[in-house]
């Protein structure tokens, strides 16, 4: 059963020497320039230094499971690859998109068979594992824990939210980071030049060259893709060099890396909202152009907005709020795609606005001494008076009527006696909140009777 399990994993699971043998000649161009050693690995020095653990899990040196975790085409399915070659080891490939607990049960069972009859090691490398439930996850715990088999785990999402705790605790989570310009402009002049991938047949023209650069956007899959289809459309014209005419022709445009279900979702929102809060009105658009044109729900992003009109921007622009507001009002009644028109106006209006976090700020102080059981009694001459025995109980009475006085405040206490003075609301000296920053002082201290200037005759009983 596991050696039919080996023989169906996502990729050919033994990764032959030789290279010609490896790869069939009509395999993509990604498919045939996957490294077949760690030299030529790209972008991850930061986990295949000396001594590094996952260069020694490719080396056959170590023994501790991992989770890789990383945006497509940075090479997780690579370095798998690669593991598969060490010696002294049984590699096996199961796909979450396929496998199921009996099938992981399985491996297990023969693997523990190996381990005591020939000392024998297996490798278990499961492609896309945030794709198995927490019940096939929870098959794998005692087989990890107890070194039965070495787990390598891919997985484009973030494993702390796709991963059960206890299989994160029984492994290192290594996390591969897309490649930079470079080492995507590396890797494409390798496939260029190398007989396996175009054999230097073809020149790229410079421009086209900086084109599938931007257009990887860090996933070297994607760039050797692009490259292999403008190559065959300019081999198919008898031309020998391809053109950034070519490439922007057989590439209509990039894919948007987003997950509306992954951390790309967490990510990508995280930086929309960012980059309105540090008023880079640029940068807020073409986060929300990244939310749209992956199909976020519109309706998410208008309540950020809104959210954020009173945690960043509050009183320092009171339209903030009317604005956000009405984005919200129109996605409900237009929808998309035309709503996108109403949260760019938003987005626009919120992220040029003055700045306070005063609200959330006083809100949040006012919990906290609430949450530690600053509460006090209500004083007296501010209870309920309208009820019969009230009177009785001394409520509202010597309650003082702030109308009754010219300027429309006087003192009085308010808060119960334990907060007298307690100060939460802090206005910033920006945008229309500046006013307030002069003004809320000025109250206080008529209210705290520290100015007598707003005093004045009261009315009882209210």
């Amino acid at each position: 059963m596991a050696d039919g399990l080996f023989d169906e994993g996502l990729f050919e699971a033994q990764v032959q020497q030789d290279a010609d043998e490896a790869v069939a000649a009509n395999a993509p161009l990604p498919v045939r320039m996957r490294p077949r050693t760690l030299d030529e690995v790209v972008g991850q020095d930061h986990l295949l230094h000396p001594g590094a653990p996952l260069r020694r899990l490719v080396e056959g040196g170590a023994s501790a499971s991992v989770v890789l975790y990383g945006p497509p085409g940075t090479g997780k399915t690579t370095l798998a690859s690669l593991v598969s070659l060490a010696t002294g080891r049984r590699f096996v490939a199961l796909s979450a998109l396929s496998a199921g607990v009996k099938e992981v049960r399985a491996v297990i069972e023969e693997a523990r068979r190996r381990l005591g009859r020939r000392s024998e090691r297996t490798v278990l490398f499961i492609d896309e594992v945030h794709r198995f439930s927490r019940t096939q996850q929870d098959a794998l715990l005692g087989a990890v824990e107890d070194r039965i088999i070495l787990l390598v785990a891919a997985t484009t999402e973030n494993p702390f939210f796709s991963v059960v705790a206890p299989l994160l605790s029984r492994s290192l989570v290594l996390q591969l980071r897309p490649l930079d310009d470079e080492a995507v402009r590396a890797l494409v002049r390798r496939a260029l030049v190398e007989e396996r991938g175009l054999g230097g047949r073809l020149d790229l023209a410079a421009d086209a060259e900086e084109h599938l650069v931007r257009l990887a956007g860090g996933d070297a899959r994607r760039a050797l893709t692009a490259l292999e289809a403008a190559a065959e459309a300019s081999g198919s014209v008898g031309e020998t060099t391809i053109t950034l005419d070519t490439v922007e022709d057989t590439v209509n445009r990039a894919a948007v890396r987003y997950d509306r279900q992954g951390d790309q979702h967490y990510d990508v929102t995280s930086a929309f909202i960012k980059s309105i809060r540090g008023s880079d009105v640029d940068a807020a658009l073409h986060y929300l152009a990244r939310m749209v044109a992956a199909g976020e729900d519109p309706r998410f992003i208008a309540r950020r907005l809104v959210v954020h009109a009173s945690e960043d921007i509050g009183l320092a622009d009171p339209t903030a709020l009317t604005a956000a507001v009405s984005a919200a009002q129109a996605v409900q009644l237009i929808g998309m795609p035309e709503a996108r028109l109403a949260l760019a106006q938003a987005t626009i209006h919120l992220a040029t606005a003055p700045k306070s976090n005063a609200v959330i700020t006083a809100i949040d102080a006012a919990v906290a001494d609430v949450n530690r059981g600053a509460v006090g009694a209500v004083p007296p001459h501010l209870r309920d008076g309208h009820y019969a025995g009230a009177a009785r109980l001394g409520h509202a009475e010597r309650y003082r009527y702030p109308h009754d006085v010219p300027e429309g405040v006087l003192p009085q206490q308010y808060p119960p006696d334990q907060l007298v003075g307690r100060d939460y609301y802090q206005p910033v000296a920006r945008g229309a909140e500046r006013a307030l920053a002069d003004r809320v002082p000025r109250l206080r201290r008529v209210v705290r009777g520290d100015d007598a200037s707003g005093d004045g005759a009261g009315r009882d009983g209210q």
